[in-house]
């Protein structure tokens, strides 16, 4: 794989890894200790804390901060703008770095525009966040949450696509089933 791209006007501190393919864009920073897998973007005007690991292949569109105690597996994408906090309940003049809550997004997970990720939370695999959600809870594997706060209005596929009662991927025939009031994976 290539080597990273990495814009002239973007800011990579010293101790930060990025991995082969991936590509920093115009005004990002990314900061000593920071991890960013191989073939990953990180749009324009991004922010990435200390000691943040990101996988392969994400996608974090423009605008978008990815703060210490979150960590992305692969192949998330982050929607233009999206947010993720830190601290439950922050003010300016008490210090609480030692109160960040740890937030997970697993593999294949997407999150879209202007949602919210409220920090302490997991969002499961293949799960998808409406654009503009505020997630306050976590998220099971392949949901489609929406709102706010956000309630999971139905289930997707590793495709993206809302499941019919079939529970078939209409793009790719992949076939799921519900147990335990859960979606999991059942092949093709």
């Amino acid at each position: 794989m290539a080597e990273p791209m990495i814009h002239q006007s973007a800011i990579v501190d010293a101790g930060a890894v990025i991995g082969a393919g991936a590509r920093v864009w115009h005004f990002a920073h990314v900061m000593p200790g920071a991890s960013i897998g191989a073939g990953t973007i990180v749009g324009q005007n991004c922010y990435i804390d200390r000691d943040v690991n990101i996988g392969a292949r994400c996608k974090i569109q423009n605008n978008v901060s990815v703060y210490a105690g979150v960590t992305l597996e692969d192949e998330v994408f982050c929607g233009p703008s999206m947010v993720f906090t830190n601290v439950i309940n922050p003010r300016a003049f008490i210090e609480r770095k030692s109160e960040f809550k740890p937030t997970l997004v697993k593999r294949g997970a997407t999150i879209g525009a202007n949602a919210t990720i409220v920090c302490g939370v997991t969002i499961g695999q293949y799960a998808m966040i409406g654009a503009g959600a505020v997630v306050t809870c976590d998220v099971p594997d392949y949901a489609l949450m929406l709102g706010v706060p956000a309630r999971r209005a139905a289930w997707v596929s590793r495709a993206g696509h809302t499941l019919p009662s079939s529970l078939v991927c209409p793009q790719t025939g992949e076939r799921y089933r519900i147990e335990a009031g859960l979606l999991v994976f059942a092949g093709k």
